[in-house]
Order: structure tokens, then C-alpha cells, then sequence
């Protein structure tokens, strides 16, 4: 479904990607795997669009997109949760939700009952404001948000970040549910190792904006994995 192969990206003169190259395929999980400021959430910026790259090109069921505009891909049913959630902190839950409704048909223009199955206490707290919610409340809020947009192709960066244990638990279980409906590609940033390995189907690992490890989940056992993971 997702293709991306040999991406440059520069952040003025610093080499931010180099050759990076990665595959998302329906029904799996792909996760992109490093310390803190190896590029994994550039890789997924450009992506979606938000960073323009210097080389290399990025492909979605087989359409050359790496020109696209950020709201054309959308479009073409790519959601993406921000690393830090990125609520509107002013609006309602239901409000929040329903910003979602921009790239859909009028006849699309709900919020899927999956979404209050997944994450019943958005259901209970419409009319609260996004400010309002508590961090694991808010990257609920912010997944939802992606999921009403029907997307066969989600992206997430580092959704278990400042999360408390239980929700994270609540969040892989969505995670699990939706690769496992088969409709859907996941791209999943983590830094959070245990997390990564329950649900990755397969990985790249980064470091100092390279691709230096990828493989399937038994390749996420190693010494060196870790050894690159850790902070």
C-alpha cells in the first residue's frame, strides 16, 4: 500500500534522512524504531506531506504522491496522529471528532460507532473541551479523529509518549484491532520497545537519519535492537 524509497529530507544544511526506504502492507504493522532525533517523525512528515524532500520519491497503492499536497493525501484515506496529539484545546470531544468530516462525502459524515467501541470514554465526554482531557484522554481523542476519516492507511508517531500504563494497554489493543480487520496499513513510530514488539509485523531501526536495521517481529529480540533504542 505504502511505498517509500530512498527519501533525502535536509533541515537547512543538516541531513535529516538519508536513503531511507520503508513498505507498509494491509493488515500489518510496519513500526519505525530509534533514540530521539534520528528523523522518525521526519520520515513520517513527509509521508503525509508536511516536509518537502530533497530525493527519493513516496508511493500509495501504486500513485506516485511524493508531490501531493498534506490534504490530498488525506484524501486518498492517509490519517495521521501527531506526535504530541495536537487536540484542538478550545473545541468540544464531539467537536474535535467531527473535524475529522472535511475530506468525506456528506453521506460519510458521522463518527463511526468502531471509534466509541475502541474508546468508549470519548463517548462519555463529547461536550468536554480537548484542553480539558487528561494526555491519554487527548491521544484517544486525537486516534479517533484519524479514524474518522476512513483511512487505509494510519500513521502514528509515538503514541504511547507521556501515556499512563493503562491506556497505553487500551491503545495497542485498538492497534491490534485494526491491523487485524486487514483493511487497513499501519506506520507506527515508537520508542517505548515492549510496546513496539507486541504489535510490529516489521521494522526499521534509525540512527542519525539511516536506515540500519529492518526485518520481521523475531528480528526485534536482538542485543543491538536495544542497544540502538536505548535512551
Amino acid at each position: 500500500m505504502l511505498k517509500v524509497e530512498n527519501l533525502d529530507l535536509y533541515y537547512g544544511a543538516a541531513h535529516t534522512l538519508r536513503k531511507v526506504s520503508l513498505e507498509a502492507v494491509k493488515g500489518q504493522v510496519t513500526c519505525v524504531l530509534g533514540r530521539n532525533g534520528v528523523g522518525k517523525t521526519s520520515l513520517l512528515r513527509a509521508i503525509v506531506g508536511q516536509r518537502a524532500i530533497a530525493g527519493g520519491s513516496v508511493s500509495f497503492n501504486g500513485q506516485d504522491i511524493t508531490k501531493m499536497r498534506t490534504y490530498d493525501r488525506a484524501a486518498l484515506g492517509i490519517g495521521f496522529v501527531p506526535q504530541g496529539r495536537e487536540v484542538f484545546p478550545l473545541l468540544t470531544v464531539k467537536e474535535n471528532l467531527e473535524t475529522g468530516y472535511a475530506r468525506l462525502a456528506r453521506k460519510d459524515k458521522y463518527v463511526p460507532d468502531e471509534v466509541f467501541e475502541l474508546f468508549p470514554v470519548l463517548k462519555s465526554m463529547l461536550g468536554r473541551r480537548g484542553g480539558d482531557l487528561s494526555g491519554g484522554q487527548q491521544q484517544q481523542l486525537a486516534i479517533g479523529r484519524a479514524l474518522v476519516t476512513r483511512p487505509s492507511l494510519l500513521v502514528l508517531d509515538e503514541p504511547t509518549e507521556g501515556i499512563q500504563p493503562s491506556i497505553i494497554k487500551d491503545i495497542g489493543r485498538a492497534i491490534s484491532y485494526l491491523r487485524d480487520k486487514g483493511d487497513m496499513a499501519i506506520v507506527l513510530v515508537e520508542q517505548y520497545f515492549e510496546f513496539a514488539r507486541e504489535l510490529a509485523d516489521s521494522f526499521i531501526l534509525m540512527e542519525r537519519g539511516e536506515v540500519v536495521a529492518r526485518g520481521d517481529r523475531s528480528g526485534l529480540d536482538g542485543d543491538d535492537v536495544r542497544r540502538l533504542m536505548a535512551i
